[in-house]
């Protein structure tokens, strides 16, 4: 069992956390400073709303709900009371896209995932190979370059290039649509792989918030969940391998940029992920913000502009460079999850994701969309009140 508490961020007196909590009247947005709770639904009635006016919320005086210590979350990942207070994922309107093959670890077990066409077996010799043919001078060159061109031009010839190496190396960035508006789960929430997958794992990243103009407002906490055998079949199943029932989470709140915490911060960001297997198998890891390809305000630019707009706003999972290969079972197997797992996605100034896994098709199915959160805010006479 875990608290919440045990899981704000190292400095929390400093920041100002932006959330939302399944309450008995409907789902609310709330604002967390100085270790009290206050729903600031009467102010803006959606997190999109409360983002639009980011620069205004620190001074937003909300509807006391108590102190965050008393309100008691925990994640036990047991039945849940008829009307308990749930903390949910810390976006609701917001588009969630998702930046793929941000860095050199990550770009090379993709390319081994098309080459093993999805089977776990064959990705160790796969991966010595490349390694010791492009592991130091992938992880040396600036995506767009003209020393990333002569790259590209070297592995053509050696018959080694592949579409992942194209956004790993090339101008343009892996950006896509990780799942629907409010699909997204949040912390201690159960996260989902598909019951036909056999080789899959977690991928903790930090995700930037952005509000329609495209402006940077705070950082939260996710975890892209993927099944590396689908999309090592073909790149053409992502969207199998990445949106499915409860395959993306976030939180557990979004903290707002300001004067002590920026995207200098998310730059120099470690991302610690523990998995904990209900067969006794621990992994840990860890993704360093360091080591990205592109800044990930590069990154944000590829996702909105001229081609990209995005009214509600809309949140960027930057990408990870966690590549679990340990063998969790045969040899030569590697990593792939088990229904229990607890997976913990932590980072100093932004706090700990905690989730457990289940299947897809076992997880809390999804059922509030867009209509039914307009019907509910209409009900409590919310729809008027944004900022």
């Amino acid at each position: 069992m875990t608290q919440l508490t045990d899981c704000l961020p190292v400095d929390r007196k400093d920041a100002v956390l932006i959330g939302r909590l399944a309450l008995p009247e409907g789902p609310a947005p709330v604002l967390v400073r100085d270790g009290r709770v206050q729903d600031i639904s009467r102010f803006a009635p959606t997190v999109s709303d409360a983002l639009a006016s980011a620069d205004a919320l620190p001074g937003v005086g909300g509807r006391d709900l108590g102190a965050l210590d008393d309100l008691g979350l925990v994640a036990d990942f047991g039945p849940e009371p008829s009307g308990a207070v749930k903390l949910l994922a810390p976006i609701d309107l917001q588009c969630v896209k998702a930046s793929g093959v941000t860095f050199a670890i990550s770009a090379i077990e993709r390319v081994i995932e098309e080459r093993a066409q999805g089977h776990a077996d064959r990705a160790r010799d796969i991966r010595d190979a490349l390694q010791a043919r492009i592991g130091a001078d992938i992880a040396s060159v600036k995506p767009g370059s003209d020393q990333a061109a002569q790259l590209k031009a070297a592995l053509i010839s050696d018959g080694l290039w592949s579409q992942y190496l194209e956004v790993a190396i090339g101008p343009d960035a892996e950006i896509f649509t990780k799942s629907p508006t409010l699909s997204a789960v949040g912390w201690g929430d159960r996260v989902g792989v598909r019951s036909d997958s056999y080789w899959n794992n977690p991928e903790p990243e930090i995700a930037l918030v952005c509000d329609a103009s495209g402006r940077v407002v705070g950082a939260t906490l996710g975890n892209d969940v993927n099944l590396r055998d689908f999309e090592g079949r073909s790149a053409l199943l992502l969207g199998k391998a990445k949106d499915n029932n409860a395959s993306c989470a976030l939180g557990p709140f979004i903290r707002l940029f300001d004067a002590r915490f920026g995207i200098d911060d998310v730059r120099r960001a470690e991302i610690s992920l523990e998995i904990t297997g209900p067969d006794g198998f621990t992994l840990t890891g860890q993704s360093s913000m360091s080591q990205i390809s592109r800044d990930p305000l590069e990154l944000v630019g590829q996702a909105i502009g001229k081609h990209h707009q995005y009214p509600d706003g809309f949140a960027l999972m930057l990408g990870t460079m966690f590549a679990p290969v340990a063998d969790r079972d045969k040899p030569g197997q590697g990593f792939t999850h088990k229904i229990g797992d607890q997976v913990t996605v932590s980072t100093p100034r932004l706090g700990a994701l905690v989730n457990e896994v289940t299947t897809c098709d076992l997880a809390p199915p999804w059922t509030l969309g867009i209509s039914g959160l307009m019907r509910n805010l209409a009900s409590r006479g919310l729809l008027g009140s944004a900022a």
